[in-house]
This record gives structure tokens, C-alpha cells and sequence, in this order.
């Protein structure tokens, strides 16, 4: 149920208790539950796709691409596998536990928080969501007040569709986060910056509770002369533009070998026309900026910078320009600091080794990308570059793969979810032995002799 602040303790307490009656464990019951948001997602579409368009500006093209089609996706894919991940796995058993059974046996968690995130604010609120569902879970979901459309319609839809004793949405600001944050869930997941991040982790720490953060950081792209620069700026194009490159895994940076930089800005150029227009700024597959807070921060990262093509903005209606820069300073706020916006620098390199030792220098990244059609190189970049996510010769589409995992490493998060990783993450996998009286290892059991201990070695 949507409900304000005032009862987000009694909340909490409903749902563990709901948890403790045991409805969530049952197949049927998830099964329901996927099947219900399935239907929210289906027979809502259009007030679903114009609160994107009201909070982004997002196109119906890309807010279902993004948002509403992944969720579909995730939520067939999970249906499909779920009542084979909720079996028990059978393991060995050694000869000193003979005879027995063993079995590692997934059982949820408990009642867990998801705090959502504006950018895309439907996707990374109920993919986790889906998850949590899917492992057998007690939900409170606290979508981003920054996409408030967006959080009214989850707050509305979800308590029509979902079961009401299992499932609660908060909406509010930080004041709400913290006095939920306060609560000893068994989960905490969250998506978000870094800075939030740690402020999530203190307050878990405080319970023992376990987390999942996804952040972000600096995610690089790195361009190989020996490449197709047509379709490699095509790809660079999509993936740091969509949504405004207000995207956690979208190129955060370019390094671009410099035998090749004309080129690749030239081809860079051409596609942005191709794709949103002469007046990007203008089209209706451009999305905007989340608020005038954002905007102004993005603007500021162009000061003292060589602006080579874009740098346009339009403070009413919160949209700005494909931007990209040449060579910034790499002490600049704009490389200090992720940009989760519209400005792409473009770092000229004399070598993909140069490229490497950059990357390597930084803290590691939520995704890193390489256009290149060398093997060597290629091979090189999964070997030595540390990421959440490696993509060669495209950008982002390793998410639309639910059997790849997807999450951080150091700086942009910890935790790992989308398909079978997002159930265990939800889940505890509990450690099972069943074993018979019929015949019994004696040579365990004191007094202790050196006869017992010779058999014991033999054994174990």
C-alpha cells in the first residue's frame, strides 16, 4: 500500500509479520505476485509512459525500450526459471557423514527495502523488485522523489495489483530514507551515488543488515584506431545519449587513440544529426534533464573547457545538448567527478596501453567499454581492466542478457542482481544434512585412542 510517513514503523512491523505467517514461501504465491506485475506493467502502459515523458522527457520509444520492456523481459524470464531456482541443489556428502543427504536450500530473507532511483525510476525500483518477489519476500519499496510522476503511479498501480500484507509503497523525501534506513530490514538494496551509498551502509552496519549497492563512477570507452568508426560512434551515440546520459553505465569518458580522433569526431558528428537532428535540444527522442539542480551542475562542467561540438542548454524546459569536449584537464571537476548528463569528454591517447594504464589508475567503474577488432586487444581489456561490466564493441547492451549479472565492483557498488542473481541475492541459501541412525562412525566420539585417530585421518 502507498502511505505517508507517519506509519512507516507500524508498516514494517505488518509486513514482518506477514513474512513470519510464511505466505511469500510458496511457489503459487510468487508466481501470483509476478503474474499481477506482469498485468500493472501491460494494462497501465500509457499513464506509465506519460509519467516518464513527464519526469524525463523521455520518448515512448526509449522510456519502453528502457523501462517498461526490460521489466516485461525480466519478469518472463523469471517466471520461466523460478521453480527450478527454488529447489534444493543436491551436493556430496563426504565419507565421515555417511550415510547422509546433503543440499544448499534457497529461503528468502525476509522484509527488505528497495530505494529506487530517478533516472530511470520504474526499472530500478521493480527489477529488484521482481527479484525480491521472486525469492519469497516482504517489500518496501521507496521510489526517488525526484521522479515524483513516476513515484505517484508505483504508489497508485502497486497496491491495486500486488498483495497489500506483502508489499508497501513510501513515498517521500531524505527525511523518509533516513527513518526507514532506521529499521532492522533483512536487505537493504539501493541504487544511487556513492555518497548515498555510504550513508546506506552506515545505517545497515548498525543492524548487521545486508546490502547491495549500485552506484556508479567514471565508466571510460576506449576507441581502437584498428575499428569501424561508423558503427562505433553509432554505438557510443546510443549508449551515452539515451535518457540524456543520465544513465549509470553510460561512457562516462572517451580515449581515443589520436591517429584516429579527426575521425572518430567527425563520424561522432554526424551521428548525433542522424539520430536526434540538426537541433538535438529540439526532438522528441531527446529527453530532458531531472531538474534545474542537475542542469546548472552540468553547465558548470563546460567552464574553461574546449567545447567542440554542442554546449546548448534551455533552463525551461530542462534540456540539454549533445556536448562534447576535447582534452579536458584531467584534474577538471568534469573527470574528478561522474557526469551523469549529456557531456561526453573525448581524451586523446598514444596507444590502447596508454588507454589501459589511465583506466587502471582510477577507481573502478560500474562498465567499461572497447571498440576495437583486435583480439589481442580485446583480450587485453578483460584481462587487466577491473569493472562491474566489460562491453566489447558495443555500450550497455550486456543489460538486455538476464544471465549476465549486473552490479559494481569497489567505488560504483557491491552486489549483483538481474535474473538468477537477483533471486540469490534475495535469497539465504541455507546449508542442509540429513543423515540415518542405521550405522553410526563410532571413531568420533571420545575416549580418543590411536586407532580412532588413524581411521579419522583416512575419513576426512
Amino acid at each position: 500500500m502507498s502511505i505517508n510517513s507517519g506509519t512507516i514503523e507500524g508498516t514494517f512491523e505488518r509486513l514482518q509479520q506477514s513474512f513470519s505467517l510464511g505466505k511469500t514461501r510458496t511457489y503459487e504465491w510468487r508466481k501470483a505476485q509476478l503474474d499481477a506485475l506482469q498485468r500493472l506493467l501491460t494494462e497501465n502502459k500509457t499513464a506509465l509512459l506519460s509519467a516518464l515523458n513527464e519526469d524525463l522527457g523521455k520518448s515512448a520509444s526509449e522510456a519502453y525500450t528502457t523501462e517498461i520492456g526490460f521489466l516485461l523481459s525480466d519478469i518472463r524470464h523469471t517466471k520461466k526459471h523460478l521453480r527450478k531456482w527454488m529447489k534444493a541443489e543436491k551436493v556430496s556428502t563426504p565419507l565421515i557423514a555417511q550415510p547422509g543427504r546433503s543440499m544448499i536450500q534457497p529461503e528468502p530473507l525476509g522484509t527488505v527495502l528497495i530505494l529506487g532511483a530517478w533516472n530511470y525510476p520504474l526499472q530500478l525500483t521493480l527489477a529488484p523488485y521482481t527479484a525480491a518477489l521472486a525469492a519469497g519476500n516482504c517489500v518496501i519499496l521507496k521510489p526517488s522523489e525526484l521522479a515524483p510522476a513516476s513515484a505517484a503511479i508505483m504508489g497508485r498501480l502497486i497496491p491495486r495489483y500486488l498483495d497489500g500484507d506483502a508489499v508497501s509503497v513510501i513515498e517521500g523525501d531524505k527525511d523518509v530514507a533516513t527513518r526507514l534506513l532506521a529499521m532492522p530490514f533483512d536487505h537493504i538494496f539501493y541504487t544511487g551515488g556513492e555518497n548515498v551509498g555510504k550513508i546506506v551502509m552506515q545505517a545497515a552496519a548498525k543492524h548487521l543488515t545486508p546490502v547491495t549497492l549500485e552506484l556508479g563512477g567514471k565508466s571510460p570507452c576506449v576507441v581502437d584506431a584498428n575499428t569501424d568508426m561508423a558503427t562505433t560512434a553509432r554505438r557510443v551515440v546510443w549508449g551515452k545519449w539515451t535518457n540524456a546520459g543520465q544513465t549509470c553505465i553510460a561512457p562516462d569518458y572517451v580515449l581515443v587513440e589520436r591517429s584516429c580522433t579527426s575521425n572518430f569526431l567527425a563520424r561522432l558528428e554526424h551521428e548525433i544529426h542522424r539520430q536526434f537532428g540538426a537541433q538535438p535540444i529540439a526532438s522528441d527522442d531527446y529527453g530532458k534533464i531531472i531538474n534545474a539542480g542537475h542542469l546548472e551542475r552540468l553547465q558548470g562542467y563546460l567552464q574553461g573547457q574546449d567545447v567542440i561540438m554542442g554546449g546548448e542548454s534551455d533552463a525551461q524546459s530542462l534540456r540539454m545538448a549533445p556536448t562534447v569536449i576535447l582534452n579536458p584537464d584531467i584534474e577538471s571537476t568534469v573527470m574528478q567527478e561522474e557526469i551523469f548528463g549529456p557531456v561526453l569528454p573525448v581524451i586523446e591517447v598514444s596507444s590502447i596501453s596508454e588507454a589501459f594504464d589511465f583506466i587502471k589508475r582510477r577507481a573502478k567503474p560500474l562498465a567499461a567499454y572497447l571498440f576495437s577488432e583486435k583480439p589481442d586487444v580485446q583480450q587485453k581489456m578483460i584481462d587487466e581492466i577491473s569493472a562491474g561490466s566489460v562491453c566489447i564493441n558495443d555500450t550497455m547492451m550486456f543489460m538486455a542478457n538476464p544471465a549476465l549479472p549486473f552490479g559494481g565492483v569497489g567505488h560504483s557498488g557491491m552486489g549483483r542482481y538481474h535474473g538468477r542473481f537477483g533471486f540469490n541475492t534475495f535469497s539465504h541459501h541455507k546449508s542442509v544434512m540429513k543423515r540415518s541412525f542405521w550405522f553410526d562412525v563410532a571413531v568420533r566420539y571420545a575416549p580418543s585412542s590411536a586407532r580412532k585417530r588413524f581411521i579419522l585421518k583416512k575419513l576426512l
